[in-house]
Formats: C-alpha cells, structure tokens, sequence
C-alpha cells in the first residue's frame, strides 16, 4: 500500500452495507446510506438506512419485493419527496458491531462481521486492500506510518487507521412529509 485514502467516504456505506447480505453488483444499490435519521432514529435505535433515487417500475419493485422489503432486517419504507425511496432495517443483530462503528473501533468487529465484509469487497484491487487494513490494521501500521511520514509509534497508539464516522454525514435530514411525520409520531408512541 502505497497511499493512504484520507477523504471522508460514508462509512456506513462500506461497513454495514455488506451485512444485509446483497451480493456486490446488484442491479439496484443505494445513493446514499445512513445510521441516524434526523428526529426519527439515533444511534441507540440501531437501525441502518438505505436511500434509494430511481423510478419505482418493474424492475424496480421486483427488487423491492425480493431483497428489500423481504428481508429479514427490514422494518420500514418510507417515500420521501423527490420519489427518494426510504428503507429501514433494524440492525439490532449485529448491536455489538454497530457499537463498535459507532466509535469507530473496525479492527473490533467480531470475525463474522469482518468476514461479511471482506467477502463483500472481495480480495482483488486497492479497495479490498483499505479494508482489510482498516479490519486488521495492525498488519498495515508500518506502510501507514510510512505513507503520512509519521512516527510508528504515532500510528500503533492510534491503532486503528480509518476515521471514526462522521454522525453529521451519516444522518439522513429530510424535507416534511406526512409520511415522515407518522414514522416520528410512531416512533416516539413506542419508546413511552
């Protein structure tokens, strides 16, 4: 490894992602995902949230029927403004990894979350490759310490080499709608 990937990329992108168990290069994948939805879920709600942008035809809904509302982690779809497709699955199975993304601690993922993910992204090409340090990154603090020009040292007390998530970009901020207003209402009914 010869450079290190220092731009923001959603993480809940790369490391949750994967446990829904979609294989990689299905035909329909989100733009964007999320851990947190503004006044409706934070992060002890464990949930994980998929946008979807795209016109809801054929194709599209025997997609939704097959893998996205069948699924056995998911709870609700929403339809926001701008035909932005919503879909929340709770993530409370895998609350000890959720955990640990939260503050950022990868390399704590247990082995079978580690092993989803990896499986995902495959063992080929420099993607692969920054998520395996990322997972394991002990084995990859020497070509870190080498690439920001930093003390070893510096990068073992660090420990992990991937930034912790930033909870302002993975919280989905919406536009009203009615059907985001019943999902609050919902919401806060259950947790009294």
């Amino acid at each position: 490894m010869r450079v290190t990937y220092t731009q923001y990329f959603q993480k809940s992108k790369v490391f949750l992602y994967p446990l829904l168990r979609l294989r990689k290069g299905i035909d329909f994948v989100p733009m964007e995902t999320y851990i947190l939805w503004d006044g409706v879920y934070s992060e002890k709600d464990y949930k994980f949230i998929c946008v979807y942008k795209c016109e809801r035809d054929k194709k599209f809904l025997k997609f939704e029927n097959n893998f996205l509302k069948n699924h056995d982690m998911f709870e609700n779809h929403v339809q926001l403004p701008d035909d932005e497709q919503v879909y929340v699955f709770n993530f409370r199975t895998y609350r000890y990894d959720f955990d640990k993304f939260i503050n950022g601690t990868y390399s704590k993922f247990s082995v079978g979350t580690k092993n989803q993910i990896l499986n995902f992204f495959g063992s080929v090409g420099h993607i692969s490759e920054y998520i395996e340090s990322f997972l394991d990154p002990e084995q990859y603090h020497d070509a870190y310490a080498e690439a920001l020009d930093v003390p070893l040292e510096s990068i073992q007390d660090v420990y992990e080499v991937c930034s912790i998530p930033d909870l302002k970009k993975e919280t989905l901020v919406s536009e009203f709608s009615p059907e985001v207003e019943l999902l609050k209402n919902k919401y806060l009914s259950l947790e009294k």
